[in-house]
Formats: C-alpha cells, structure tokens, sequence
C-alpha cells in the first residue's frame, strides 16, 4: 500500500484474499481525501472472530479506526538545539493554540507521547486546513513548515516512532534500514547514532536502502536535514540486497549488520545480514497475524534456535500495547475459515500455505514466546494500528553455515559467501524453505537462487555522478589547511567529491566507516548519495588564499578541526547577522567587530558560546558560516534556518496571507528586522508547506535568505 493511504480502512480484501483494517488519517498538516465509505462487515466478522481486541472494546477499536489520526510531531534528537525547539514550542506555540476555538472546533493543546522519550514528541488534532483558519495558528504551522525544512522537526505517524526506539542504537552501530523511503524512520536512527554530538564522526553509520529509484530520492531530501557524514543511500530490490564487503585489520570481511529495520517482504534477507548478537526490528502497519505472529513464527522455527523474540516490554514506559497471540485462523475473501493447514482444499495451496497457521507443536510454539511481540490498538492511544517485533540472532543461520572449500570463517562473526556451495544444494532448498511461497509471501529465497554469472551491474533511473576521493597529497589540500589552521588529525582521506575531471565545485565528507564500505563496493551497490558538503568553490576566495568557502550543511562536522578564522559572536551579533542584508563591520558589538578587524577577507566561522548565567539566551551553542568582505561581514545560511535562528534569539518574521510581514512581540525584534529586505523575499513559507520535491533531493543548492554570495 502506498505511504498516504495505509492507514485507511480499505472496503475490499488485500491481496491473498484477507480483509485488512488500517486507521483514516490527515496526511502531512491536514492533506485531505475523497469521502470513503468507513464500514466492511468482512473486516468486522475477521478480527471479531480473531479476538485481538480485548472483550468489550471492539466498538471503541472500529470507532477509532474512522476516526482520522491526529497530526504527530517529533523534534529531532540529536541536535544540540532540540531542546530550544522544545522550549519554544512549549512556552510560546503551545499555549497560543491553547483553548482556541475554530468554526466551532475547539483546539485541543497538544501534548507529547507519553512514551517517547524527553518530550521529544507531540500529537495535535491541528489540520492544514484548521492551521489556516486564524492567524496565530497560520503563525504556527509557518514555524512547523520551516522548522521541519531545516531539519528540526519531523511530521512522522506516532507508532512509525516505535521501531527506531527498541533498536537500541549506540555511537559504533552498523545500521541497515531495509526499505527505508520516505525517510522519517531512517532520520530517527541518524539522531541516534549522533547521540553525542562532541563526536563529528561516529564509528557507527545507517545504509538506508529503498528500490524505487524516485522514492530514494525523497529519502536523500529528508535525510539531508540532517547533515549527517555517517548515512548512505542506496537503491536496491531489499529481498536480494548485496551483501557488502570492508577492510577489517588488513584484510577483506564480510559486512554483518548490528541493527536491521526491516518489513514483510525483506525478513529472511535481513536475519542473513545481521551480525551475530545484532537486533532487528521487524515491523508491519497491519494487525493481521498472518502478516505479523505468522512470518516471525517461520523465521524462528526456520532458524533453528538462531534468533530469538527479545522481550521489548520495559523498552518504552508507557506505551500500551497487545502482546502476541498465539492461535489464530485463515480466513478467505468469501468469508471462509481454516483453523489448520489440514482443512485447506488443494485448489486453494498457492493462495494459503502451511506457515500462515500458528505452529500445532505446543512445545515448540511455547519456546517461540510469540507473546512477546508487540499489537498497538487504534483506540488505546489514539494511534494507527501497529505490529513490532524485536529478533535477537544469538548464531548464524543454518543455512549460511555452510562454506567453501579453503574458506574460513571468521571468529564470532563468520564471512559467509551469498550462496552455498553448489553441490551441497539438493532438490529442497539450503534455508529450509520448501518453496518460494513458504513464507506466505511474494519474495525470492535469497540463499537459494544461484547468481547469474558476473556481469557489470544493471542501473536503472538517473545516473548517479561518481563518488571520488581525494588523496593525502591532492593540492587542493595545502591552501585549505592553511587559511582555517585545520589541525593535524583532520581526516583528508575522508573528504570526497562528484567528479573524475575539471575544477572540483564542492567537497563532502563521510565517516571512515563509510568511505571503507565505499571504496569496497563500487561495483556491488548503486549510491544515490552519501556525504555532507563542507566546502564550495568561490573563485573569488582565490585572491584572499582560499578558494573553497564553508558550506553551512558541514559546520558541525568541520568545526572541531577548524583553528582560525572563527569570531565568537553574541545573541545581538545573531540579530544583526540574520536580519540585515549585508551589515557593515560596526555593527557587531565591541568584542566581534575587535575579532572581525583582525582577519583577512573570506570564509569565516561565526561562533556563539551559550552563557549559563543568561538563561533568558539560547542554552546551545550555534555555528554559522560567514563571509568577512573589505567593510562588511554576512552569514550564509539557508532561510528556513535563519528562521530557525532567529526564532532561537527571540526574533520572529511573520508572512501573512497578503505577503506582508508582520513582526513579532521582542523589544528588541523592530530594530533587528528593519533592513530584512531578505528574508521578505524568500521566507513565503506557505508556498512550499514543507513538500519535498525531487529536486531539493538531488543536492540542490540552498536559497539563502540574507547570505546569497560573498562580497567584498
């Protein structure tokens, strides 16, 4: 099912002829739909009789199923600044919202997911088409949008939040997030692999894969956001996804994943790829068993004792769920029903297979403890339906133990080649898996299907620039180290670019985790695209010694290395930078104008220190490219962030619907915004409502809001 419809309860059975329930929702901040009848008496009679939903609560279960979802919002984590957002939202959006009625519809005030952690999520029953309604909450959803283009807030269904939270990740985690677009799982595991935000690289990286060439090209929009060095996109069919090769202490290993996300079609690939004592999240929108008890049940007994359910119920304080069930029936389109594969005519074997029943060995079924997974009922939470499941490998696969002649496995994690040896394969598959169809779904057996003889892999949709790394001794290096004292541990070897010929334009960089699966893999995988830029070209810049500027996408990566051509700045040295088009050098207070009098022109760093003792200024510490011209100074920044870090300082510039500005209520927000002239002319927020388009995706460079170029 398509992103946008599959929370909607669909009138007719899906695919193998099983009628399926999801919730009706808004999408995005209040995308409507055409009416829909929200009654089935088939999907009634299926989960009535299944008795998922406890004795009493069916009524209140399908009144919540018609019900559209509430919008839910999730600030992004890893960022120093999520607390400022929070305090924003809370001290000042919030309450504004409060108690405010509109066309008769009183506003509810939002309030955060009990069970998301540090309040960092939040749920409204606020639409598009509410927001627009009165100008305090048009207000409101200008700071949603722009916030979110920035990367600062995420617009994710609440029970999507669940599947990052129980993967348990840490700095040195190898992630891999199966089918991945539209992105906002995938943002999740970024913010949480950045936990520690005084480590630009962690040792840790996410390879976000999604096989629609389109589709991965949204997932590159949302996770540039968040200008993360340590995330990979990759276009591949996740049911036969590479394995993937890297150096490990001088010689070739095979790429085992320590966190796997992944869903219904990709499982069997996935527990292949995990690392031995390696988590993966197995997740599906459906409350279906066969679709959720049924797969992990054929995946455990397939396993031999390989996997195990790992028990997530202390994981998430205050989330209300189901547990698994352990006996469940099949039932047909026409309403017919089978309690045991015994009962299933021959005529109906490709439709219904053996794996879709509960398994009829009371001791094996008791050691699977399928009570462990996870049902998310709409009416508990005033969530979409959701099933989770967490999968714990304990050994390899069974089938993956088998090794070619002269090949050794390594110790604890052992390299296994993507097919067995061909003469060990008999008329039953390797993997235990009779048929193609035994895991009731439609997906290739991944270890069984021998692989076509080597050729030069097959791309499809646009053709990707190359990924190129520069060497230790590229003279691209010697005018860059000089002019921003990089210090001697900067790691060049990690910085890349787009291009084999000519001037080079840009510069990005990847963690060296990342840059070793790159140089591995070329001909194995299609990157869409990986790195965060950190310099462009400004040939202007050659004069003053430099001819690459800071990208702003890449100054928290930088900033650590970086020893000079920084000026620390104050909360009014922000206003004035943010605010006015191109402010002579004295504008800046005593202390930045003394710092700014003593560079040479170019590039610089501006660099506010938060103060503990001045707890009415931001309490994180902001980082803003900069250009020092002859009698003047700018930031380049992009205007959704300036927005951002306006708003931080207390400053807020407000577009009405007749395209005028409106200013906020600071003492100080008059003086600072009267030379604007830029951000009047690119902050029309509500013509783009935060869509993500192809072309943002594919690298495109960042209007600026007051910092278009350098100048002298």
């Amino acid at each position: 099912m398509g992103r946008k419809n599959r929370t909607r309860q669909r009138a007719q059975p899906n695919r193998d002829g099983r009628p399926e329930g999801k919730r009706n929702r808004d999408d995005g901040w209040g995308a409507g739909y055409s009416e829909i009848i929200k009654e089935n008496k088939l999907f009634e009679h299926y989960y009535t009789e299944l008795k998922i939903v406890p004795e009493g609560e069916f009524e209140e279960f399908m009144e919540a199923m018609r019900e559209p979802l509430p919008a839910t919002i999730r600030i992004t984590g890893y960022k120093s600044h999520a607390k400022e957002i929070l305090h924003t939202l809370k001290e000042k959006y919030f309450k504004e919202v409060q108690d405010l009625e509109v066309d008769g519809q009183k506003i509810e005030a939002p309030q955060p997911l009990s069970w998301y952690p540090d309040e960092l999520a939040w749920h409204t029953n606020l639409s598009r088409k509410i927001l627009r309604k009165s100008p305090l909450l048009e207000k409101f959803h200008q700071f949603l949008v722009s916030e979110t283009e920035s990367g600062n807030i995420s617009r994710q269904e609440a029970v999507s939040m669940i599947p990052p939270l129980l993967m348990k990740i840490e700095p040195q985690h190898k992630i891999l997030d199966m089918c991945a677009a539209p992105g906002s799982k995938t943002a999740q595991l970024i913010e949480m692999l950045h936990s520690d935000m005084d480590i630009p690289f962690p040792e840790g990286f996410v390879i976000a894969n999604d096989v629609d060439n389109k589709r991965c090209y949204l997932l590159v929009h949302q996770a540039k956001r968040l200008n993360s060095p340590c995330i990979m996109v990759v276009n591949h069919d996740a049911s036969s996804i590479p394995r993937l090769h890297f150096d490990q202490d001088g010689k070739k290993d095979i790429l085992f994943y320590d966190r796997i996300l992944c869903d219904i079609r990709i499982a069997v690939r996935g527990v292949e790829q995990l690392a031995v004592g390696g988590r993966m999240v197995y997740s599906t929108c459906s409350l279906n068993p066969i679709e959720d008890e049924a797969v992990i049940a054929a995946l455990l007994e397939k396993s031999e004792g390989a996997l195990e359910l790992a028990d997530a119920s202390a994981d998430l304080p205050g989330l209300k769920y189901m547990p698994g069930i352990t006996s469940w029936k099949v039932m047909t389109k026409e309403g017919q029903w089978f309690s045991d594969w015994s009962e299933v005519p021959t005529s109906r074997h490709t439709q219904i297979r053996p794996t879709m029943f509960p398994p009829t060995d009371p001791e094996k079924l008791a050691n699977m403890k399928l009570e462990r997974c996870m049902r998310i009922l709409p009416h508990h939470q005033n969530t979409g339906g959701f099933f989770v499941a967490v999968l714990v490998k304990k050994a390899p696969m069974p089938w993956n133990r088998r090794h070619p002649k002269g090949e050794t496995p390594a110790e604890g994690n052992p390299s296994v080649p993507d097919t067995p040896d061909p003469s060990e394969v008999k008329k039953d598959h390797v993997c235990g898996f009779s048929s193609v169809t035994e895991l009731h779904i439609d997906m290739k057996c991944s270890v069984c299907s021998s692989p076509p003889p080597p050729k030069k892999m097959k791309l499809f949709g646009f053709k990707e620039d190359p990924f190129v790394f520069l060497t230790e001794d590229d003279p691209i290096f010697p005018p860059i180290q000089a002019f921003y004292d990089l210090s001697p541990d900067f790691p060049k070897l990690n910085v890349l670019t787009r291009t084999r010929e000519g001037k080079k334009r840009n510069l990005y960089m990847v963690s060296k985790e990342l840059r070793n699966v790159l140089l591995n893999n070329s001909e194995r995988m299609k990157v869409i695209n990986t790195g965060v830029k950190v310099w462009s070209r400004n040939n202007d810049g050659e004069q003053f010694g430099c001819a690459f500027r800071l990208a702003q996408e890449g100054i928290y990566t930088l900033c650590p290395y970086i020893r000079a051509r920084i000026i620390n700045i104050s909360v009014e040295d922000v206003k004035v930078l943010l605010t006015q088009e191109n402010p002579f050098l004295s504008k800046l207070g005593d202390d930045a104008h003394t710092q700014a009098k003593k560079l040479e022109m170019g590039s610089i760093v501006l660099r506010y220190l938060p103060d503990p003792q001045d707890l009415d200024a931001p309490q994180c510490p902001i980082d803003l490219c900069g250009w020092r011209g002859k009698t003047s100074i700018r930031a380049f920044v992009s205007r959704n962030e300036c927005l951002h870090y306006l708003r931080m300082v207390g400053v807020e510039v407000f577009r009405d619907k007749q395209g005028k500005r409106n200013d906020g209520s600071t003492e100080t927000e008059e003086e600072s915004t009267e030379d604007a002239e830029g951000l009047s002319q690119e902050a029309d927020l509500l013509e783009q409502e935060g869509e993500e388009t192809e072309q943002n995706a594919n690298g495109t460079e960042p209007v600026s809001s007051t910092c278009d170029g350098p100048t002298s």
